[in-house]
């Protein structure tokens, strides 16, 4: 098994119980603290820089919850700490991280990361991209570099499985994320609720959603 920074620190386990505390407590302040973490898979390790926030049934159009739960989207009703991966356009895997408190559904959009290790398997997985900061940028390519899909839907992120969610090695300034609209959804599109690291190169570029034109 490979290892993430901290695994045998000899505060390794109050890391991993704070992260888990914050992931079962409220949705923005767990999408906020995700920021920084490491997220582990298929060889590499990324440095989450950006987030979404989804809430469930409660005033949330965009979420995959709103309408209530489904065989697909039922991870997201909890327990805190486990992932919940989708499949979208008919080619692209994105993944969330289930937060909150267990029977009512909230979870963040993993939107893009900084690798920090694996660089050649992860260039050896996406050989098109011409510019390293462009690896994980956006929550597809995140998924494609760290060679995440169906197979880890409902894992244990804070565990020793395939994939797996470490505390940020330093914690980030508040004064360092910022807060705005989310990308392309079709509800509540200009609820602040995508969060980043502030000049960071491999954060994704706002793209609003257009509705389309009536015929």
């Amino acid at each position: 098994m490979d290892l993430l920074p901290g695994d045998h620190h000899a505060d390794a386990d109050a890391g991993l119980a704070t992260l888990a505390d914050l992931l079962a407590g409220p949705l923005l302040p767990a999408a906020r603290g995700l920021l920084g973490c490491l997220l582990h898979a298929g060889g590499v390790t990324v440095r989450i820089t950006e987030v979404e926030a989804y809430a469930g049934t409660a005033g949330d159009p965009a979420s995959h919850a709103h309408r209530g739960r489904t065989p697909r989207n039922a991870v997201m009703f909890g327990p805190a700490g486990h992932t919940y991966v989708y499949f979208t356009y008919g080619m692209h895997w994105c993944m969330n991280v289930v937060t909150g408190v267990e029977g009512e559904a909230a979870a963040v959009l993993l939107r893009a990361g900084a690798v920090v290790d694996g660089l050649a398997t992860a260039r050896a997985r996406r050989p098109a991209v011409r510019r390293d900061v462009d690896l994980a940028r956006g929550p597809a390519r995140l998924c494609a570099t760290l060679g995440i899909d169906r197979a880890a839907y409902g894992g244990y992120l804070l565990g020793d499985g395939p994939v797996r969610l470490r505390p940020a090695a330093s914690p980030v300034p508040p004064q360092a994320v910022v807060a705005g609209p989310r990308v392309g959804v079709t509800g509540a599109h200009d609820l602040p609720w995508r969060f980043w690291l502030d000049g960071d190169p491999t954060v994704s570029a706002y793209r609003r959603h257009v509705p389309r034109a009536r015929r």
